[in-house]
């Protein structure tokens, strides 16, 4: 059984969506502001549709928490739906007597149809609540968590965008002291001049009733050497890491390091070389592997890049099939954005965060902080004797 896990609850337009983090030592700090803050940086970014200007994402703290710090026991957070009462009786847990229009309509790309057929739904409303990615905001707060967590042994965890639709940046990879030019940028991208040509895409796009997609890459510096595995598949870092990432909704690769690049390349241009001074002790002069080898981390910064699909809502919609009558139709239409690859950056820090807590927690153990970071402390002398 893991060390550290979470569950997330609730639908799009329910009443609320409520997260449970078991397995977090005692004694963390966990700052309401900054919980506060994570869910609203997920709202943020050019090609925002209408629903990420009404969302608030008001929470309340249900258990796990004491004046501020963690106790050991699991933590719950809820996530109330600020317009739910324009929802109350579409998506009423009880029955009524009119439960609106059937959604019969499914959007190619979307899990409607499939999920339809699985549950043996007649209604995608009971498949597109679960699926929509406003179920990310719960995974945001597990996330912020993980990340405090990582901030006790020094880790930092940032994110940025690297393309969106054919444009691409060429920024370098982003260091912490980056952290407030990405958060100023309406799509999270440090080059400048990238900037204002994905925000020209997302306009055009916009304009034509259609979406785009992208690449964001995620970046932890301060790991360690030595979190995860290389006996167990199953405990492999980059492993976890990708399963973590696709399982974010709409994400369809993810590649660690050079990864797509580097196997089209030789082996002496592939790998990084290793070297050694009694000053800094193992090291390498680039960091071609993103930071892990062999399932464990290598010390370096840590680099996952992960690719999004459009989205699959489309003001001009797409071609499909009536569940009900089996005739050709257009797709149903919910309210969505143009482009949300630089709101997916937020929730990509969060799983990869959480993923690195977890290693970091099997690693190092501990039912509190202070023995979860002593055991730490004591790793990083081993390291620096080896």
């Amino acid at each position: 059984m893991p060390s550290l896990r979470y569950l997330t609850a609730g639908e799009s337009h329910g009443p609320a969506l409520t997260v449970v983090v078991e397995g977090l030592p005692s004694g963390l700090s966990v700052p309401v502001a900054r919980i506060s803050s994570e869910l609203a940086r997920r709202r943020h970014g050019s090609g925002s549709g209408a629903r990420m200007k009404l969302e608030t994402d008001e929470f309340e703290l249900l258990g796990g928490i004491r004046h501020g710090t963690t106790l050991g026991s699991p933590v719950a957070v809820v996530i109330r739906n600020t317009e739910w009462e324009k929802w109350s009786e579409v998506m009423s847990p009880e029955p009524v007597d009119d439960p609106g229009r059937a959604a019969t309509r499914p959007r190619p790309g979307h899990a409607d149809l499939v999920g339809m057929l699985k549950y043996g739904f007649r209604d995608a409303r009971n498949v597109l609540e679960r699926a929509s990615a406003r179920e990310t905001a719960a995974r945001t707060v597990a996330g912020v968590i993980s990340k405090l967590l990582l901030e006790t042994l020094g880790v930092s965890v940032i994110s940025h965008v690297v393309s969106i639709g054919d444009v691409t940046s060429e920024s370098r990879c982003p260091e912490p002291g980056d952290v407030e030019r990405i958060e100023s940028s309406p799509v999270r991208c440090l080059d400048p001049d990238a900037e204002t040509r994905m925000i020209e895409a997302i306009e055009a796009a916009k304009s034509d009733g259609d979406t785009l997609g992208g690449v964001f890459e995620v970046v932890a510096h301060g790991l360690p050497a030595g979190l995860g595995s290389h006996v167990h598949w199953d405990r492999k870092l980059d492993a976890r890491l990708a399963f973590a990432l696709m399982s974010i909704q709409a994400m369809k690769g993810v590649e660690v390091g050079e990864g797509f690049a580097g196997a089209a390349v030789r082996g002496s241009q592939a790998h990084d070389e290793i070297f050694w001074t009694k000053e800094s002790g193992y090291d390498r002069h680039t960091q071609r592997a993103g930071g892990i080898e062999a399932g464990m981390s290598t010390g370096g910064p840590l680099r996952v890049r992960t690719a999004m699909k459009p989205l699959s809502t489309l003001r001009k919609a797409l071609r499909t099939v009536d569940v009900e009558t089996k005739q050709d139709a257009t797709a149903i239409v919910e309210r969505s954005d143009v482009c949300a690859v630089p709101r997916a950056c937020v929730v990509g820090e969060a799983v990869v965060a959480f993923e690195l807590a977890a290693a970091a927690l099997e690693k190092f153990g501990g039912d509190s902080v202070d023995e979860f970071t002593a055991a730490h402390s004591r790793w990083l002398d081993v390291l620096g004797s080896a």
